[in-house]
């Protein structure tokens, strides 16, 4: 059956928000679309949040990982075996409208979406209030223009990374939608392999949609569908591991993706005028940026080759 869909959420230590987004879910009207799974897949959370969700009206599988086996290879667990016409990842800190499943499966299965291979939805904060739904496929300006704040003062030069709601008033192509929200059709996540692995938490959602577009498909914004997302519920306890993946990913990506003198450029900003500049925004702040630079540091001495390696 093509109008079907196979959610999954990768917890960690999220608390009651796990809860409410599988309820959320629970909730949805599906106006003729399956549901054909909600698999959890939890990253040995310690707070108990995988717990107990066997009360909730759902065909829930729940995978319990002895160890935190990151973001993408833990989505890539949870799809598994799906028979689903499309899979949706879905952060466990998000809760969907009762249309929202429904309104993206039905805009997939349209002839406009023949072209389309990941969907994301108008993402909201707790508030109600435009949140992050897209994003450019990051450049080195992109990125240098963030790293350095030039991107709020001089932003035709460095064009931001993420798209501002402004942008969003409509449903539209782009370049990728966020990895709260990420549906993707089932046959194209397996022609391309998944989500990769090395990507531990961050960017592998970019990467993804960089494949998709290489192959052909291309990412849509929903605007007819909303989500809200509360944002990073738990990686916001960890500032500074949260950090050293973000650069982690970013360089992998990078050497993966840029000309390999821009990602080398990358490299050397990111251990030298990165953590100045964070410094200069928040003093208080001083040890994230530079705990994340060392161990960057150190991970790229002791392992230099692999991050040069393709996947």
């Amino acid at each position: 059956m093509s109008a079907s869909i196979h959610v999954v959420v990768v917890n960690w230590n999220t608390g009651a928000y796990l809860r409410e987004c599988l309820e959320s879910i629970a909730r949805s009207q599906l106006d003729g679309v399956e549901l054909a799974r909600v698999t959890v897949v939890d990253n040995n959370s310690s707070d108990g949040s995988a717990d107990g969700l066997e009360e909730i009206a759902l065909p829930l599988e729940l995978v319990r990982n002895r160890h935190n086996a990151g973001f993408g290879a833990a989505c890539n667990q949870g799809a598994a075996g799906s028979t689903a016409g499309h899979l949706l990842f879905l952060n466990p800190d998000t809760r969907v409208r009762k249309d929202t499943l429904a309104a993206v499966v039905r805009f997939m299965e349209s002839p406009e979406a023949a072209d389309v291979g990941i969907c994301g939805a108008r993402v909201v904060d707790e508030t109600g209030a435009p949140a992050i739904s897209s994003a450019r496929f990051p450049t080195l300006r992109i990125v240098v223009g963030k790293m350095t704040g030039l991107d709020r003062v001089a932003p035709r030069l460095f064009p931001s990374h993420h798209i501002p709601a402004h942008e969003l008033e409509r449903s539209r192509p782009v370049d990728q939608v966020i990895g709260a929200f990420f549906l993707i059709r089932r046959e194209l996540f397996e022609r391309l392999g998944g989500f990769d692995s090395r990507y531990f938490i961050y960017y592998e959602e970019v990467d993804l949609a960089l494949r998709a577009r290489r192959e052909g498909s291309s990412s849509y914004f929903l605007h007819e569908a909303t989500v809200m997302h509360a944002e990073n519920v738990s990686s916001s306890r960890v500032p500074a591991e949260r950090l050293y993946h973000s650069q982690r990913s970013r360089l992998l990506y990078a050497l993966a993706h840029w000309p390999r003198s821009h990602a080398l450029a990358l490299l050397a900003l990111t251990v030298t005028v990165e953590p100045l500049a964070r410094l200069v925004r928040d003093p208080a702040a001083a040890s994230e940026p530079l705990s994340a630079a060392r161990r960057l540091g150190s991970e790229l001495v002791r392992r230099r080759r692999r991050f040069g390696q393709g996947k």
